[in-house]
């Protein structure tokens, strides 16, 4: 069985010091690093977003980060800016090996939609291409690593397991931002989507 390592959002923005700081999210690059050599497929994922995106609360009146809205699509939290397309902020954390990724696929990048997971906007229907892919490749088990555990993290794990792969998600090399409990309820969702999780 052909297996992937998904690396994602390792990016400075959700790392210490970042616009959309994750705690302790440049902690887990030494792990990332040493699992590369173990995988035959390695996908990185990078927040791609352009300048007044949607998500964005600069661009909804009245709205605070951590806010919630509606949007077509459904409930949408709102972000502070990051990770705009070009950006330092967007940028791979430094020490994050990225030589080894055999596919670097970047998401969000639609203004009006945003995109936690690797798979699918958050219309959860508009596929980023990720599955067409993996199957191409002739992937069928994936390891998830990166940031948000709670978020693009949890949303690509959930959507992978719904597309029939083999789900694990290495919690050592992930780190969550745990908005009012997201990371419990992130980890209860994956478990009964059939998700692994370990390296707790």
């Amino acid at each position: 069985m052909t297996q992937a390592l998904i690396v994602i959002d390792v990016q400075n923005d959700f790392c210490p010091g970042g616009a959309l700081a994750v705690p302790g999210g440049d902690e887990i690059l030494p792990a990332i690093n040493a699992k590369l050599p173990d995988f035959p497929v390695r996908v990185f994922t990078q927040d791609w977003h352009p300048a007044g995106h949607s998500s964005f609360a600069s661009q909804h009146a009245g709205k605070n980060p951590f806010e919630l809205t509606e949007m077509p699509y459904g409930q949408q939290v709102l972000w502070p800016d990051h990770c705009i397309q070009g950006s330092d902020g967007a940028a791979f954390h430094a020490e994050l090996l990225t030589d080894p990724a055999d596919l670097i696929l970047r998401k969000g990048f639609r203004r009006e939609i945003d995109s936690y997971s690797a798979f699918f906007e958050n219309d959860r229907t508009t596929p980023t291409g990720l599955e067409g892919y993996l199957r191409s490749r002739g992937v069928e088990s994936l390891v998830l690593v990166g940031l948000a555990t709670d978020f693009c993290v949890n949303y690509s794990a959930i959507d992978a397991a719904r597309l029939g792969f083999a789900v694990q998600v290495d919690l050592s090399a992930c780190r969550a931002i745990d908005l009012d409990g997201s990371l419990a309820t992130a980890c209860k969702g994956m478990k009964a989507a059939g998700v692994t999780l370990f390296g707790s």
